[in-house]
């Protein structure tokens, strides 16, 4: 019987963590461990690499991701530990789990059989606490603001117009649309207000972003959290909010350094939904990374078109940094799927299956290598059930996209099974290449949202109603219009309805909502059905999570 992911990764054989910094040349005393397996580094030490040359940037992007599941966690894993395996100076970078999937349907996000961080028990449940600390910070904000309502409301506050709102780190339906203050005066103002899942906070978004303490001081001062009766911002400084916040985050904002299966330094740190939020980890992290490490693998959430393009048009426009090549992930399994096979039958093969899905990974690569000119390579993350025939069919279908797949068994194998990828990666890295953004900094925000539904989701056009216009001209009048554009939308599809697998073409992107990020830089735009507060499947992975009377835990993916 094959071993769990879970059992795999308490059977790992880790290295003390100082050992691991060692390796990068972090002295102990910048280090500030989380016991044995786990720490921070301190930030007067990430400070101090600036100067360095910085290595290689590894963009890991997938296509569009299906029930059959894709790996781009594992691969990313796989991918560093081979780069190390052929004798490359190489870290990860990767998003922290958050509870919600963990306790909900996706499981855990360590990555998977070979190719695994650890302890992976500890980052996907609470970790270093950063996730808490986020959520206490905007919590804190929001507390501020119905306090200083309460007692006089000097600024003015229109209660109606209260654009924050609390987070929760677990899925929660119910808390989408609430009431509060209600009991009486002493409870404070009855208004409406919600939750939002803490990985599609503006604080998170924030947090990512940040390059120092000053500039996440900066940020947080900058977050607009409701508007006066004369319409006018109200900002978290106005509140005097910023500093505790900022207090709050303090220890947070160091990189998490853990490690592999086969003890490769990695940084999990920051964790943007790229569903709902922009998708990637901390710009602390990636940043200091390469400054230790010859090539950094970093992985942005989702496809190409969700994840990959905010790490373009948001990360990469507002920090400087620039990939030098990018892998894309895909697996039979979910080419079938998205060539039109129900999860129950992806077990047979299909090759003629397999050849319609490729519609879905051609324009994923026609996107990474043209749209915007990074140098790329197709993953296949290799599973036992597949043929020869379908292997054979993915990579001629790639080869006829202009770029070239490589097999990966690095889940069956860890590192050993992703040395030709990494010979590959490290390749890439030397041909010459220059990042183009989807659209130019002064466009406005309505045209930066047809270019990205035009130009990477194959839509003829965007729609909005006459109030979410309105609110984008406001926007583009307040001077806001120089900010990026965050795309909310289902992972499942380029369009905005999930069940329209494949590459489907000239379909409408519905614009529902608009919120301002202004601590965060960018203007999140909510298009189709997508909730920034999930709710739990009928059969969530929490019923299967539990504890041995020795406190081992299992179930965890």
């Amino acid at each position: 019987m094959s071993l769990s992911n879970i059992e795999i990764a308490q059977g790992a054989q880790m290295r003390p963590i100082g050992e691991i910094a060692g390796s990068l040349g972090i002295p102990a005393d910048s280090l500030e461990p989380y016991g044995r397996f786990k720490a921070k580094i301190a930030l007067p030490y990430v400070a101090s690499l600036r100067d360095r040359p910085q290595g290689k940037l590894i963009l890991m992007t997938a296509i569009s991701p299906t029930p059959a599941g894709e790996g781009k966690t594992t691969t990313t894993v796989g991918l560093g530990d081979a780069l190390t395996r052929i004798g490359e100076k190489a870290m990860i970078c990767l998003r922290e789990p958050a509870l919600g999937p963990v306790f909900g349907m996706k499981g855990g996000a360590a990555g998977g059989g070979y190719a695994q961080v650890v302890p992976m028990e500890d980052i996907n449940l609470h970790f270093t606490g950063d996730f808490a600390a986020i959520e206490a910070a905007t919590n804190l904000l929001a507390a501020l603001i119905d306090n200083h309502i309460t007692h006089g409301n000097a600024l003015d506050i229109d209660a109606r117009r209260v654009t924050w709102r609390r987070v929760l780190d677990v899925n929660d339906r119910s808390l989408r649309d609430v009431v509060i203050g209600l009991g009486g005066l002493g409870n404070g103002n009855p208004r409406e207000t919600g939750f939002d899942i803490v990985v599609a906070s503006e604080v998170m978004a924030i947090f990512c972003l940040a390059t120092s303490i000053a500039d996440l001081r900066e940020r947080l001062g900058d977050i607009v959290v409701a508007y006066t009766r004369g319409r006018m911002p109200v900002r978290a400084r106005d509140l005097n909010a910023h500093g505790a916040m900022t207090a709050v985050l303090r220890d947070a904002l160091a990189p998490n350094l853990v490690q592999t299966l086969e003890n490769t330094p990695a940084f999990v740190h920051g964790g943007p939904f790229a569903n709902i939020a922009h998708g990637c980890s901390s710009v602390v992290a990636t940043s200091t990374a390469l400054h230790l490490a010859d090539y950094v693998v970093t992985e942005a959430g989702f496809g190409a078109d969700l994840g990959a393009e905010k790490f373009v048009d948001i990360l990469c426009r507002t920090t400087g940094l620039r990939p030098s090549a990018a892998v894309i992930v895909a697996t039979v399994r979910a080419l079938k799927f998205h060539g039109g096979v129900e999860v129950a039958d992806l077990q047979a093969a299909d090759v003629a299956a397999l050849e319609r899905g490729m519609a879905n990974l051609r324009r994923h690569v026609k996107t990474v290598t043209q749209t915007w000119g990074i140098p790329a390579v197709v993953a296949i993350n290799h599973r036992a059930e597949d043929t020869d025939a379908e292997i054979a069919a993915l990579i001629a279908g790639v080869e006829q996209a202009g770029a070239k797949a490589i097999v990966a068994k690095h889940y069956a194998e860890g590192s050993a099974g992703a040395e030709e990828l990494a010979r590959e990666v490290v390749r890439l890295c030397g041909e010459p290449s220059e990042l183009q953004f989807t659209y130019p900094d002064e466009s406005g925000l309505w045209d930066k949202m047809k270019a990205i539904a035009t130009r990477i989701f194959g839509a003829s056009d965007i729609i909005a109603s006459t109030a979410v216009r309105t609110q984008i001209r406001r926007l583009q009048e307040e001077g806001y219009g120089e900010y990026p554009v965050c795309v909310a939308k289902t992972q499942y599809s380029f369009s905005t309805d999930p069940k329209l697998r494949g590459a489907p073409r000239d379909h409408v992107v519905d614009i529902r909502e608009v919120r301002l990020a202004a601590g965060a830089r960018f203007i999140v735009m909510i298009c189709g059905d997508i909730m920034t507060m999930p709710g739990l499947p009928a059969s969530p992975a929490a019923n299967a999570i539990d504890v041995d009377d020795d406190g081992r835990i299992t179930g965890l993916f």
